[in-house]
């Protein structure tokens, strides 16, 4: 087979498909000049909260921001815990850290790396206020079930960053918690030309909190008083209008990564763990095809000398890294997983034989 170098990732088959789109939408933006809020927003908020199902969405300047205005929108704070799983992009945690809460850490289940009903239970304090249930690498946790193990009295939000499409018992990421925070840094599965996030919910009074902290404390530019003390953390026009244009291509993108992944599930030696749901009921909009290995570091090294590109998501679970103290010992299963696990090439525009060539490159490595 001919040797061929395969990027982890790759932006530009999909965006050279849809070249002429997008330089359309940011010609309509730069012609009006209105480069904050404004139409373009308010138009993918109504596209995006259609496309998840819910009632609202609200666009804000990043994922972590998403995050940290869901909690602050129902009023977490000091004193106050929010279980967080122990795998997750730092994010996740940072965003409780910035409310003044605190993260209280929970183990998630070894084939999937999700949390499970089970987990949170095990978690749960007096001082619970809120879980964020995070759909790990494009696989969707059963909301329901966690709900039912925690009762009414503890809000739950979705961290559904790298999630976007996925769906549960057939409704989607986004609308299955009390709020859903998404990421659209540019790599994920819709993503902007920069940072960019949105929030998403059914309860009008929490989407109105959400504005008013990302708009300085006003519902919009026009209002005349500054209702609460909030800051800049707004979703710019110009990349609304970059996600509106590629919100046309996610379902086709999603199914291009799920047949990707299906070849991977095929041809992937037998050796390589991968971390899947396998509940039919749960469908993954695949943004990480990660598989658990030993000596990853030596395998890592020969997939790089075959043109292979990989990553580590993540090297470290969240309360192992430095910023939350360096525990070691409390998070067996995310421990032993952040020690094996590597994200392995997947990319709309991805064909048979880059997964061929990266799987013949892995089983060489045995």
């Amino acid at each position: 087979m001919r040797r061929i170098a395969i990027p982890m990732t790759d932006l530009k088959p999909s965006h050279s498909a849809i070249a002429d789109e997008l330089d359309e939408a940011w010609h309509d933006v730069v012609a009006t000049g209105a480069f904050t809020l404004g139409a373009k927003v308010a138009q993918f908020e109504r596209e995006w909260a259609d496309y998840c199902g819910a009632s609202t969405a609200v666009g804000v300047g990043s994922g972590t921001e998403a995050i940290e205005f869901a909690l602050r929108a129902i009023g977490v704070g000091p004193g106050d815990e929010v279980i967080v799983p122990a795998m997750t992009f730092i994010a996740t945690a940072a965003a409780v850290t910035a409310t003044g809460a605190t993260p209280a850490f929970c183990d998630v289940d070894a084939a999937t790396l999700l949390l499970t009903p089970e987990r949170v239970a095990e978690c749960r304090s007096a001082r619970t206020r809120a879980v964020i249930v995070v759909h790990l690498y494009g696989n969707p946790v059963d909301v329901a079930a966690v709900r039912e193990a925690m009762g009414d009295d503890v809000a739950i939000i979705e961290d559904a960053s790298q999630a976007h499409g996925a769906t549960v018992r057939g409704r989607r990421v986004g609308s299955l918690g009390d709020l859903a925070a998404f990421s659209h840094y540019p790599t994920k599965n819709l993503g902007a030309f920069g940072d960019a996030g949105t929030v998403t919910t059914d309860r009008d009074d929490l989407a109105r909190r959400i504005r008013l902290l990302g708009n300085h404390g006003r519902p919009d530019q026009a209002a005349p008083e500054y209702e609460i003390v909030g800051r800049t953390g707004r979703l710019d026009a110009l990349q609304a209008a970059v996600l509106s244009t590629k919100l046309a291509h996610l379902d086709g993108w999603n199914a291009q990564r799920r047949e990707i992944v299906a070849w991977y599930d095929e041809l992937l030696p037998a050796w390589a763990d991968r971390m899947a749901v396998t509940d039919p009921d749960l469908v993954s909009a695949p943004h990480l095809c990660v598989v658990g290995v030993d000596d990853r570091d030596r395998i890592r090294g020969e997939l790089a000398a075959a043109g292979i590109g990989t990553g580590i998501h993540y090297p470290d679970p969240v309360p192992r890294t430095m910023a939350y103290g360096r525990r070691t010992g409390e998070f067996p299963v995310a421990e032993a997983a952040a020690d094996r696990i590597i994200s392995l090439p997947l990319w709309p525009g991805m064909n048979r034989d880059h997964v061929e060539a990266t799987c013949k490159a892995l089983t060489d490595c045995s």
